[in-house]
């Protein structure tokens, strides 16, 4: 049996792709933008579970104010680079649609490869836990999500 097959390539950051593997992904708005509204999370959130199943299986996401956190893995025939273009592209597409204008999101992303059982649980706590650890007290945050199988 052969090793699965590795691919780099870069653009502002190193991106690494291994097949088959899991990925923690994270996106920011740009710079010039206002914090994403209750409305904008709620169409993220709906937007990461589009192709859940169909082009990757998602593991758990957080949209936060000002940035969104994912923990999926890509199926074989949708690399994650295009899986996260559509992300960005289709989300921003929807905000212009309203009162945005300009460069909704960074040019880049942040990708990481999942090592290990204990690397994916301490992702899905780190996700999980990001609304918590932002604004202490809080007893909810509707747009953090995860399987209900995730945890091991």
């Amino acid at each position: 049996m052969s090793p699965p097959a590795t691919h780099i390539y870069r653009r502002f950051l190193p991106h690494w792709r291994i097949d088959g593997a899991v990925y923690v992904v994270t996106w920011r708005l740009h710079q010039d933008q206002v914090r994403l509204s209750v409305l904008e999370r709620q169409q993220v959130a709906e937007m990461l579970h589009r192709f859940d199943g169909d082009r990757y299986e998602l593991f758990a996401y957080v949209v936060m104010d000002d940035h969104v956190h994912a923990l999926l893995q890509p199926h074989d025939e949708f690399p994650l680079e295009g899986i996260v273009h559509s992300w960005k592209s289709y989300s921003a597409w929807l905000f212009q649609r309203g009162h945005r204008q300009g460069r909704v999101w960074q040019r880049e992303y942040y990708d990481r490869i999942v090592r290990s059982r204990t690397d994916f649980d301490e992702k899905l706590r780190y996700i999980l836990d990001n609304p918590y650890r932002r604004w202490p007290g809080i007893e909810e945050y509707p747009w953090a999500w995860s399987r209900h199988d995730a945890a091991g």
